[in-house]
């Protein structure tokens, strides 16, 4: 397929957005992994919870680090590669990024510093506090993205004003609590945790194989083997809610994910496996889970869940409808603020599709003088890439199962059989280290190409959302940007297994060690070491 400029700016896009999300997982479920281990030192005292602190920190710095870098490139992004979606809906997705940079992102950034520079000039309750804060300022740096993510998926709270032109906020509310939004963010969050506990739990599986750093080892599988189950298993069930929110707001790309070509009676089954045919229109050697697809689809066992065929139908009605919306819109413009009552609400009644009238803008200039051809054309659009979809889907949730079965047979190895982990065990702890990172990939690559054609969903194309730019400037700086961030990402991988390999900057082992041994020895000898004496 030749690249075009919208092709190339998706490319370029998706590009950036899944180097910058390499990082943001490890860093969300980081932040609160470490302050859970210096809440337990505060709590106890022991030096070891303090030398986890510090270790785990160092690591999340450098990750800290390259998230920032790579996340400032895709907020520019918008306004260089996507400048009519940012002015069609900036107003809107503007929001929630400027209460993100204002808020989250600098309480972050500030008790950052105060969390590497502050340990011997704070108190520990002090200390502990900006640990928590920086936890914090991550986890809401997120929801303000998930929230702009949300409102694509699902465009709430806004209108289109034809007399600017462009869509504008209604209502901040419903943005914000926007349905998507919301489950997209628990969600999102949740994947974080299971990174970073899979992360926690494989680098010290890796230091228990070296028989190095075993208490802090050991200690380190604990909290990450109870955080990363309580999390994994929160990842289905809120990865469920995404599903039944699908169902009313994207019903093509819920279609899509499960190859479901007609409408099924209800309630309909999940397809565990099957091979999406577009060109036959069949999902071929279906195995097919009776009830469950209707079941997270629709929480009933009486209401269906549309094809693709049928929404393809709907898409035509729509673009009908939206063409009536596209022809009272121009004779506004051109009225110029006098334009009689009833082509207002002619545009009134059909302003909800005038998103699908822009879908014949590849095809025709002017959607009014659209063919019916055309109209089919820009309808049979509106079906994702239905194979990619399929597939992805079935391996993140297949790699999601998995985290909970590895967490809970940590779980139950530390709370239950004294912290005995068998090599075999400790091996697949090591290895498994990458597949949270490729959950995650799939699952933003499931929520972005599963919303195409749109940028919005059913309100802006992302055929017309691209700035004026040539292939040579898309792939020139293509180019650069896959050479800088490949550059990032080396150094990061190099830092990462530097320090992972050097291990905790302070041993506390051996004194903890002693300690113990200098307890039982004032127990033996009645609080006198031996060859010293009572007042010593």
């Amino acid at each position: 397929m030749e690249l075009d400029v919208v092709e190339l700016s998706r490319l370029q896009f998706a590009m950036t957005a899944m180097y910058h999300f390499l990082f943001v997982p490890l860093t969300l479920g980081l932040s609160v992994l470490v302050a859970i281990m210096e809440t337990v030192y505060v709590m106890t005292n022991r030096p070891i919870w303090r030398q986890m602190t510090k270790f785990w920190g160092t690591l999340f710095g450098i990750n800290f680090v390259l998230g920032v870098a790579t996340g400032i490139t895709m907020e520019f992004q918008f306004g260089m590669n996507w400048s009519y979606y940012s002015h069609y809906v900036g107003d809107i997705f503007g929001a929630p990024l400027a209460v993100e940079g204002l808020m989250a992102f600098f309480l972050e950034a500030t008790f950052v510093g105060l969390f590497f520079f502050g340990w011997d000039k704070l108190s520990k309750v002090g200390h502990l506090t900006v640990t928590w804060l920086v936890a914090i300022g991550s986890n809401l740096s997120a929801l303000w993205i998930l929230i702009a993510n949300g409102w694509m998926q699902n465009p709430v709270g806004a209108v289109f004003n034809p007399d600017t032109m462009r869509m504008e906020m209604t209502s901040f509310f419903d943005v914000v609590f926007n349905e998507v939004a919301q489950a997209k963010f628990v969600h999102t969050v949740s994947a974080g945790y299971v990174t970073a506990a899979v992360f926690v739990m494989g680098v010290s599986a890796w230091y228990m194989l070296k028989g190095r750093h075993m208490e802090l080892a050991r200690r380190s599988i604990t909290v990450a083997s109870s955080f990363g189950l309580a999390a994994a298993l929160s990842v289905v069930v809120l990865g469920d809610e995404s599903g039944y929110s699908a169902t009313h707001t994207q019903k093509m790309k819920l279609a899509a994910m499960e190859g479901m070509w007609e409408t099924h009676e209800a309630p309909a089954p999940f397809t565990a496996v099957g091979f999406p045919d577009t060109e036959a229109r069949e999902t071929h050697y279906k195995v097919e889970v009776p009830w469950v697809m209707g079941l997270i689809g629709t929480r009933s066992l009486t209401q269906e869940i549309p094809g693709i065929n049928e929404l393809v139908a709907e898409s035509r009605e729509k673009i009908r409808d939206g063409i009536l919306a596209y022809d009272a819109l121009m004779t506004i413009r051109d009225a110029r603020g006098d334009a009689p009552d009833a082509v207002r609400a002619e545009f009134e009644r059909n302003s909800d599709d005038l998103g699908y009238a822009f879908l014949l803008k590849q095809y025709v200039d002017d959607p009014r003088e659209a063919t019916d051809a055309q109209i089919a054309k820009a309808a049979e659009d509106t079906i994702p890439g239905v194979g990619p979809l399929f597939w992805a889907f079935r391996i993140m949730v297949g790699l999601g199962f998995g985290f909970i079965a590895v967490m809970a047979y940590f779980f139950v190895q530390t709370s239950f059989r004294g912290m005995r982990y068998p090599r075999p065990a400790l091996w697949l702890a090591v290895i498994i280290i990458p597949a949270p990172w490729i959950a995650a990939e799939l699952g933003w690559f499931v929520a972005e190409y599963g919303r195409q054609p749109w940028t919005v969903d059913g309100v802006l194309p992302t055929a017309l959302s691209a700035s004026h730019l040539s292939v040579a400037d898309l792939a020139i700086t293509l180019a650069g940007f896959v050479t800088f961030y490949t550059v990032l990402f080396v150094i990061e991988m190099g830092l990462m297994l530097k320090y992972i390999r050097r291990g905790p900057a302070e041993d506390v082992e051996e004194t903890e060690a002693w300690m113990a041994r200098h307890e039982h020895r004032l127990r033996t000898h009645d609080g006198n070491l031996p060859g010293a004496t009572p007042a010593e």
